[in-house]
């Protein structure tokens, strides 16, 4: 075998391990796992003070849904502090926080982004529970308490919810797209929980230990990430729990999720840059395994795959032949379907058969870009809100 195929079939392996293959495993070792173990019991009297924490930028046009949204979760009303912190807002979302008493509205002029306004935010917090959720987003009534039903549990830090992305008949690929990836990235959520811990939860609804909560950098870029592998790290568990969820529509069009996907590729190379210790399998090999085979590989090396398998394909189909011909074929099909599910999404034309490829394809270029930025040190760390269906 040559070099080349070597290449080939190393880069094969790695694609299919970071997209399916960990899935896979991952799905019969929790099989395993609860052979050995009983299921959980929960204490569902244990109702701890929570403190539901919204930031917020130029919402004025939604906040006050948000807000009824939240006054509607099922939860003791004197066990649960709700804040909303509006800094930087230039709208008038700061006034229509200030019409319900029910709520501590936070504002300052100063904008410095999200992850120095949820540290401002802390000063406040009177819970032992923090829950953050985004502005644009609505959470079922039980969420709370389908939540904090962990914390009985000493050894669990932090407790995820669910992002679930409300589609429409008429939806964009884009939109389809993003609704078909949040579903399979629950689905490993899910394995990741019940193995042992998640590794990056779901910013649209995250929930804290208090005393855990750690101050971030205000340059960070994907604090629900940092916190929970940092909690992680320490050795508390991260729970992910399907029956509280937050909802939102998917992305207005394929210039918002561009835009959108390059900030969190940004963040994710900056998240891998001060988090050495998760790269470490003597210091907890659980998390640094769950966390290279879900997170940095499809960050990193199955990006480069992509790109190399398209060149070695073509070398190996040019002097080889045999199978790497039928191979190259179906890439060149696959990634055409990709830039016409492209196109057409920015027509606004929807074909169900390119949202995968499309989505994939748009997926794994912006990690190039994402990587590009944060190398030249262009992304901001303040909020750039992307436009909602």
């Amino acid at each position: 075998m040559s070099i080349f195929e070597c290449i080939f079939w190393i880069g094969i392996a790695i694609v299919f391990y970071s997209y399916i293959g960990y899935g896979i495993l991952l799905y019969f070792l929790v099989k395993l796992k609860n052979i050995f173990s009983s299921p959980k019991q929960y204490d569902l009297k244990y109702e701890p003070t929570v403190s539901l924490v919204v930031p917020c930028f130029n919402e004025a046009d939604y906040i006050e849904e948000k807000i009824k949204n939240s006054l509607l979760l099922e939860y003791p009303k004197d066990k649960l502090q709700l804040i909303f912190i509006s800094d930087g807002s230039n709208d008038d979302t700061a006034l229509r926080v200030a019409k319900y008493p029910q709520v501590l509205a936070l504002h300052e002029d100063a904008r410095n982004g999200k992850a120095a306004a949820m540290n401002r935010a802390m000063q406040f917090v009177t819970g032992e529970i923090v829950v953050f959720c985004d502005a644009n987003t609505d959470i079922n009534p039980e969420a709370i308490r389908e939540m904090v039903k962990h914390y009985a549990d000493s050894e669990v830090g932090a407790v995820t919810g669910e992002k679930r992305i409300i589609t429409k008949d008429k939806e964009n690929a884009s939109g389809a797209g993003e609704g078909i990836y949040w579903k399979y990235e629950s689905f490993l959520k899910q394995l990741d929980s019940d193995f042992y811990t998640i590794v990056g939860a779901a910013g649209e609804l995250m929930s804290y230990r208090k005393s855990l909560y750690k101050e971030l950098p205000k340059d960070s870029l994907l604090d629900d990430l940092m916190q929970s592998m940092q909690i992680a790290l320490e050795g508390y568990r991260v729970i992910y729990e399907k029956n509280a969820y937050a909802a939102e529509t998917a992305s207005a069009n394929v210039g918002e999720e561009l835009k959108r996907k390059i900030r969190i590729a940004a963040g994710a190379w900056q998240s891998m840059s001060r988090l050495p210790k998760a790269f470490n399998f003597f210091s907890n090999f659980k998390v640094s395994f769950l966390f290279i085979s879900h997170r940095v590989l499809r960050w990193t090396l199955a990006p480069l795959s992509l790109l190399v398998l398209l060149l070695v394909n073509f070398l190996l189909m040019i002097n080889i032949g045999g199978i790497y011909t039928p191979i190259m074929i179906a890439q060149i099909l696959f990634y055409s379907m990709a830039l016409l599910g492209w196109y057409l999404a920015n027509k606004q034309i929807k074909v169900k058969i390119l949202f995968v490829p499309y989505y994939f394809f748009i997926m794994n270029l912006c990690m190039y870009l994402g990587l590009a930025r944060f190398m030249k040190g262009k992304q901001s760390a303040n909020w750039e809100r992307a436009k909602r269906a």
